[in-house]
């Protein structure tokens, strides 16, 4: 029987507990949630499963082992005593990843450049050869964390990061982060059983996220490969048992997602992405403007409209006329929009019911919910206490 290891899933600030929350769904054990991260125990049959599986979830880090330094020399041995044969050969190819925070070590790339000259002057001492770098397409993809002077080091078992799911060969100027985009939908509580509109599609992202959470879709399923497939212990029976599983939790769903977007080239790139997805029975895409078409009938409408980051747009007015158009036309629906520009929410010149703070990127951002109530919210109000009476 596989034996219990700690494992480090690395998320999005605002995510933590999303993440926690499919972490304890998917049977992980001793979960402790931290920042941008969340740490748990699993198995190799479950290291596998949540790098398919977890969908707010950047990558999944299998610690090996911790030391202390203050400068490059204690970093270096500290590095150079570890036994790296256990992972690679003088054959494989490396990477190595920096991050810190210590008043010891003020550079990243250093930090991953001295851990990398240990490593590989190990195994040239060993063998009389030594590894080369591949920061594309290594073997063995390594994580150093220096906080303060405690040196973690960490195997990556994802290889890419995890929102590289594989479906997004076209995107638009503006693309949102694949699990940003599955995290938010997670923080709506959607239903699953509401009409789903995007109306701001760009490159389907939202919509194509969506329809792999109503359907139950490992949302990495269709990845060509995982960091840990080309690791010495991988047993690919294991994976293939995994995926077979992840497969059979797959579920009808019968709920409409719309995808809409006013730019028809933006409209083939979206429908391009849901093809590859393999979600074309799941959504619609269509040519349609927000601000322009009329909804009838009740909804949920989520999307991630333009804020003059990357996109250009008049803000007052972009916002303002956003906030017009749901009170005019989406009367009875619920709506949620995420924008990195603070100051454009103002322009909306609506309440919202909720406020989350997120980051898209290194952009902060916020998360904000709005009821579109049908007459004026104290007569919902009033409706909402009779039928409770």
């Amino acid at each position: 029987m596989s034996q219990n290891f700690k494992m480090i899933a690395k998320t999005l600030f605002g995510l933590e507990e999303v993440l926690e929350k499919e972490l304890r769904q998917l049977g992980a054990m001793n979960i402790k949630r931290g920042v941008r991260m969340v740490e748990f125990t699993g198995d190799q049959g479950f290291m596998y499963k949540a790098n398919m599986m977890l969908r707010t979830a950047i990558r999944i880090l299998k610690p090996i082992y911790s030391f202390r330094a203050r400068n490059e020399v204690d970093l270096y041995d500290g590095i150079y005593q570890y036994d790296w044969s256990k992972h690679l050969t003088h054959h494989d190819t490396i990477a190595v990843h920096g991050t810190i925070a210590s008043q010891y070590f003020n550079h990243s790339q250093y930090v991953a450049l001295k851990t990398k000259d240990a490593i590989v002057d190990q195994i040239r001492r060993n063998t009389g050869q030594r590894p080369d770098v591949d920061t594309k397409h290594p073997d063995l993809r390594i994580s150093v964390h220096i906080n303060d002077q405690n040196v973690d080091v960490s195997l990556d078992t994802s290889g890419d990061p995890l929102y590289k799911r594989g479906y997004r060969n076209m995107t638009n100027e503006a693309p949102i982060n694949e699990v940003l985009a599955a995290g938010i939908i997670l923080l709506s509580n959607w239903d699953q059983r509401s009409t789903f509109i995007d109306p701001m599609c760009g490159s389907g992202t939202i919509a194509i996220e969506a329809a792999m959470i109503g359907a139950n879709i490992a949302p990495n399923i269709n990845r060509p490969e995982f960091g840990f497939e080309k690791w010495p212990d991988y047993d690919n029976q294991l994976f293939e048992n995994i995926q077979e599983s992840c497969l059979k939790k797959m579920r009808e769903f019968d709920g409409k997602i719309i995808a809409r977007d006013a730019d028809g080239y933006t409209v083939e790139k979206a429908i391009e992405n849901v093809k590859n997805a393999n979600l074309s029975d799941f959504i619609t895409v269509e040519k349609g403007d927000f601000f322009r078409d009329h909804q009838s009938a009740s909804a949920f409408i989520l999307f991630n409209p333009p804020y003059d980051e990357r996109i250009s747009v008049d803000v007052e007015e972009f916002y303002k006329e956003i906030g017009d158009t749901l009170k005019q036309r989406y009367a009875g629906s619920t709506a949620w929009m995420i924008t990195g520009n603070m100051g454009a929410l103002k322009f909306v010149g609506l309440r919202p019911s909720r406020k989350i703070q997120l980051y898209n990127g290194k952009i902060e951002a916020r998360l904000v919910k709005y009821e579109m109530y049908k007459g004026t919210k104290k007569i919902h109000k009033l409706v909402d206490k009779e039928e409770e009476e």
